[in-house]
């Protein structure tokens, strides 16, 4: 930026300090009516909004945007991912000597915003504070002996606040889990996060632990972090929240005051579900961009307010791995389920209520408008029936008992609301019409005064008309002159002696009188004092809900299982979805199990169901048949069914029994990472890695082919070697759908592998895919048969036949011999060094038939020629 003499104004002066305090946020320098940039943040900002880029009289460039409109821009900036710091005049420019004070009130970034409809109600918005020990991957004393990693995050519009310790490889879970919008990091971390997040830097020692346990303790007024379970072993995670406060305190000097106690999140309390997964399942996020109704979550989500939305979410993306934790939840899901008609009222009184999280903390932060208060008053009146309804519902479920017991119908909030607040406010306070008549008289008294403005004024204009003997004389208002009274050209030398002409017009004259000044001060002495008034009594009711905002958020997480607990039952009678056995042991058993998505997209009784079992007899399942036969259908119902059964949802089958798993890895299909220079097969071996390095014995892991981005005979040696290693060293329950039609062996030498194959049947040259898993392997795949269906040209189509008949007979398609080879053998990726001579007269060493002696020699020899060649 370059300043010339010219631009050393008093109000740029006090632009360039403000903005050397805030280099990188674009700035909102309030002027007048508008939020003016100047310099590189008009210039960037004329881009992003499409707004005109002028210039100061000395060549600054300049772009503004106006006050009532700043939102929507603001809106825009953020969602590009800037950050904008608001500075606003802070003292009376009526009363400023000289130069108005001006100070940055608040810094919105994509994790921090409060407006209300620029967050999607079913989910966080969370900005989020990742700590190690050694953030950049060093260790001291290896892998093993580094400190454990850690989280902070915060979702600034409901208060919510959770720590999290994270385990090997737990980062990268946690990001795709919690999706934050901004992510805040130690300057020095060199570790790459794969988020697509705004990255803010801050200075490591702002991550230190003991001053983080400090931070909390005081915020909290708590004398130690042990009421909130935080132990030793969360060091890393209380530093990120220690900087994360930091951080937010930064952003928002008016403090945070609807932030709620950290939470502990203990990952070996939930399944662990990878990124992988999530996204080949379809959790939340369609395989392809743009799709609807695909997700998992759409076709639960029958949520009634914004609150049981995020929960449901966040139920689906963390399920329990507890036995009784996940039978307490489908115990509340099935006593919805047994009552349609108290669940019918339960759904009927919660449908309208709004965001109770998201609209108290804007009151708490003094932001909440008088509609949003009005909105708060309207769902606090809901509260009555939503709690007969519960108590309804209770019955033999242990949690929707404890539900009542946390139930605050905030009736108090409700009465206060109901009697301070008008039936329709506005949504600015600035319109009027907030409080309700008969509310606080000295307002009563102001409104009365300007409404009964216009008898009044009816009345002086009649004296005047007949004091000066013009009938056609009358009063009016307008903002620059205020009351005067007009008489035409035609009437002038009627005029009485004590009109004072204000203003001539092209055919009327314009006076006042002294009665109509001093009524005039009068008028707009009570509008000031009303609108003042008003904002004060407003601001009361506001600070009432924002002290009682603890209660509300309590409230709201109450409401939210509710709503949660419900829709399961609503989804369960309407799919015909039944209640799984959970349970610690190692089986899994599924009798016509159903895809839930798939089967809501097709006609009624058309989805083919399939019963799975595994068991420590059969926990390797090796599945062979077709394309298009369902094998990657299956592995996804298999999985699907885990989950939702582990959420506490009941599940699409006839019979459901499900030993609960710790992790869950679902490798389907094949893709890409082109910015990262890896190819499919780089992604596959890599997806397929993070398996075996991650699963555990009480895991399942769902593969739909592996090995398939090179030769054949790789393909195949990759295969058998990673089943081998699921079955031998994991011993997990695993599922493998495969083309490679050798593995089928892998059960003659795997003593707890079994084959199946999905069944197909042959009619008349054609195929007919039945859908239905049997035991026992195939030796066909049928390819050729579904390029058919794909369109394949005829002619194509028939030479591929002829060429598989062929290869099949004969294991070539050229006739004669064929030809030398000059590269026998596939190179590999990583030469064989040579044989170690000193390693091969180690091996061969007989030690039962030496002497010590003899013994001593030999390694001396060794150990001089091992030496030496180093």
């Amino acid at each position: 930026m370059s300043v010339t003499l010219s631009e050393n104004t008093p109000l740029l002066v006090q632009y360039r300090e403000i903005k050397s305090r805030h280099r990188d946020a674009i700035l909102f320098f309030r002027m007048g009516d508008f939020y003016e940039m100047f310099f590189d943040d008009a210039e960037l900002a004329s881009r992003v909004l499409s707004i005109t880029l002028t210039s100061r009289g000395d060549g600054v460039p300049l772009a503004g945007v106006p006050v009532k409109a700043a939102a929507e821009y603001l809106k825009q900036l953020v969602g590009h991912g800037h950050r904008v710091a608001i500075c606003e005049q802070v003292e009376d420019p009526r009363k400023a000597k000289g130069l108005v004070r001006r100070e940055v009130v608040e810094t919105v970034t994509p994790g921090a915003q409060f407006e209300e409809g620029w967050v999607a109600g079913g989910r966080n918005n969370w900005i989020v504070a990742v700590s190690t020990g050694r953030l950049d991957g060093s260790t001291a004393g290896g892998l093993e002996t580094a400190p454990p990693g850690g989280l902070a995050a915060i979702d600034l519009t409901t208060g919510e606040f959770i720590l999290e310790s994270l385990p090997s490889g737990g980062l990268e879970e946690a990001l795709g889990r919690l999706r934050p919008s901004e992510l805040v990091i130690p300057a020095d971390l060199s570790t790459p996060l794969d988020s697509p997040a705004m990255r803010t830097p801050r200075e490591r020692w702002e991550f230190d632990p003991e001053l983080a346990r400090e931070e909390l303790a005081r915020r909290f007024q708590l004398t130690t972090l042990d009421g909130l379970g935080v132990g030793s072993e969360d060091a890393a995670a209380v530093g990120a929240a220690g900087a994360l406060l930091r951080y937010l305190g930064d952003l928002q000097p008016g403090g945070l005051p609807h932030l709620a106690r950290p939470s502990i999140r203990r990952s070996d309390r939930f399944l662990w579900i990878d990124e992988m997964t999530r996204r080949n399942l379809e959790l939340t996020e369609p395989l392809r961009p743009g799709s609807k109704g695909v997700t998992v979550l759409e076709g639960l989500d029958r949520t009634l307010t914004p609150m049981g939305a995020r929960l449901l979410r966040s139920w689906l993306l963390s399920p329990l791995c507890s036995p009784v934790e996940i039978g307490e939840r489908l115990d509340a899901v099935e006593a919805a389920v047994r009552d349609p008609a108290r669940r019918a009222g339960v759904r009927e009184a919660l449908d309208g209520v709004r965001d109770l999280e998201r609209l108290a903390g804007r009151a708490a932060a003094g932001r909440a408008t008088p509609r949003e208060l009005a909105a708060l008053r309207d769902s606090f009146l809901r509260l009555p029936p939503v709690r007969e309804g519960l108590r309804g519902l209770i019955g033999r479920a242990g949690l929707l008992a404890r539900l009542d017991e946390e139930f605050d119908p905030l009736a108090d909030l409700a009465q206060e609301l109901s009697a301070g607040l008008s039936d329709r406010p506005p949504a600015l306070l600035a319109d009027g019409g907030v409080i309700r008549p008969g509310y606080d008289p000295e307002l009563d008294e102001s409104r009365a005064l300007r409404d009964g403005g216009k008898q009044y004024i009816a009345a002086i204009q009649q004296r005047e008309r007949e004091r000066s003997g013009i009938p056609s004389l009358k009063i009016g208002y307008n903002k620059v002159f205020g009351y005067y009274i007009e008489v035409t050209h035609a009437h002038t030398a009627k005029i009485p002696s004590d009109f004072e002409r204000r203003q001539t017009l092209a055919t009327a004259e314009r006076y006042v009188t002294p009665e109509l000044k001093e009524y005039e001060a009068k008028v707009l002495g009570a509008e000031e004092r009303m609108a003042a008034r008003e904002a004060d009594l407003f601001d009361v009711l506001r600070r009432r809900v924002g002290s009682a905002i603890a209660r509300v958020q309590r409230t709201a997480r109450v409401l939210a299982r509710l709503d949660v607990w419900t829709t399961l039952a609503e989804v369960a009678s309407a799919s015909r979805y039944v209640r799984p056995a959970v349970s610690a042991a190692f089986e899994l058993e599924l009798v016509a199990s159903r895809h839930p998505v798939i089967e809501r997209m097709m006609p009624r009784e058309a989805f083919m169901p399939n019963d799975v079992a595994f068991d420590p007899a059969a926990r390797v399942q090796l599945v062979t048949g077709p394309n298009m036969a369902g094998k990657s259908t299956i592995l996804r119902q298999i999985g699907l069914s885990v989950i939702l059964a582990q959420m506490g949802s009941f599940v699409p089958c006839d019979r459901a029994s499900i030993g609960v798993v710790d992790r869950l890895f679902t490798r389907v299909g094949a893709s890409d990472n082109l910015a990262r220079g890896q190819s499919t097969f780089m992604v596959e071996m890599s997806e397929t890695s993070a398996i075996l390095h991650n699963a555990t014995a009480r895991s399942l892991v769902l593969l739909d082919e592996i090995g398939r981005g090179t030769s054949t005979y790789d393909g195949v040696a990759i295969a058998w070697a990673v089943t081998e290693f699921l079955h031998d060293t994991i011993g997990c329950k695993t599922m493998f759908a495969t083309h490679y039609h050798e593995l089928m062996q892998l059960p003659e030498r795997l003593q707890h592998a079994r084959n199946l194959n999905v069944a197909v049947r042959e009619s008349g040259g054609k195929v007919v895919f039945l859908h239905r898993l049997e035991p026992g392997g195939t030796d066909r795949s049928y390819g050729i048969h579904v390029a058919e269906l794909a369109g394949l040209p005829r002619e194509v189509v028939a030479r591929a036949n002829l060429v598989l008949k062929t290869l099949e007979g004969e294991h070539r398609v050229v006739g004669g011999a064929a030809a030398p080879d000059p590269d026998p053998g596939q190179l590999p990726l990583f030469l064989e060094p040579p044989p170690d001579p000193v390693m091969a007269d180690l091996k061969a060493l007989d030690v039962n038939t030496m002497t010590p002696l003899e013994a001593m020699n030999r390694l001396a020899d060794l150990q001089r020629r091992a030496g030496g060649r180093s």
